[in-house]
């Protein structure tokens, strides 16, 4: 399975060989079992705003800057152009209704994984579609002896959200300038998926939510896995190719 999907990647791009330097994670439903909360925050919020949005709406858009998917779905549903400022207005009451949530877990299988990658002396970033200083607070305390803010990628750092590849293309930048093939990414929602491919990153998605598998591997997942825990069990099958 991972020799075949290693050589597919790298017939589709071009490229000699992957040599991952780095491992990219996306955040929410990645590192933390947090789109339940994220899709009860949504849901609540944009009621307000007369937007009506549901868990799959949430599951289906997460990884996207909140504010692109707030000025698509008030274009969607009210026909009207807002900026960025309305958008960003409407996201603060979807942080608010977050914050208010039980704090979500760890994803099981996280900290096993990221201490496997960093014994094989590969560096370990976050690129996520949140910039919620709270969030990110929390990673630097959670995850403190693998991830560094240097190595943080936030919807501030980028124009251009998920599903363009813009977000991976600074998680590179930000590991070292490094090129596609020394990076892997680890995602588990559908743009996530197709940022990490169109940055040509070898993309894993991880099913941790309820959409259908086959919506992740139709946005080109290099590799599929059904829980965090099963590619933690599976690392070392890639680490040595």
């Amino acid at each position: 399975m991972f020799h075949l999907a290693v050589k597919k990647y790298l017939e589709r791009h071009g490229f000699e060989a992957l040599r991952p330097k780095a491992v990219l994670f996306d955040m929410d439903g990645v590192l933390y079992d947090s789109m339940p909360n994220h899709a009860i925050a949504w849901q609540q919020s944009m009621a307000q705003f007369g937007i009506q949005m549901t868990a799959d709406d949430a599951y289906a858009t997460e990884g996207a800057r909140g504010v692109d998917t707030i000025r698509k779905m008030v274009k969607r549903q009210q026909r009207r152009d807002i900026d960025e400022a309305e958008a960003q207005r409407m996201y603060d009451v979807k942080s608010h209704i977050f914050h208010s949530l039980p704090e979500a877990p760890i994803m099981p299988g996280v900290l096993d994984l990221m201490q496997q990658i960093q014994a094989d002396g590969i560096q370990i970033g976050v690129v996520t579609g949140s910039g919620q200083r709270p969030l990110i607070q929390r990673i630097l305390s959670d995850f403190e002896n693998y991830v560094d803010e240097k190595h943080i990628t936030t919807a501030y750092d980028v124009k251009h959200g998920k599903p363009n590849p813009d977000p991976y293309l600074v998680g590179l930048k930000k590991a070292g300038n490094l090129m596609p093939y020394e990076a892997i990414v680890v995602e588990n929602a559908p743009l996530g998926v197709r940022a990490g491919v169109a940055a040509k990153i070898f993309t894993i998605a991880v099913n941790t939510g309820p959409l259908p598998a086959q919506i992740l591997l139709d946005a080109n997942a290099d590799l599929l896995f059904p829980t965090m825990k099963e590619f933690s069990d599976n690392w070392h099958n890639l680490s040595l190719l």
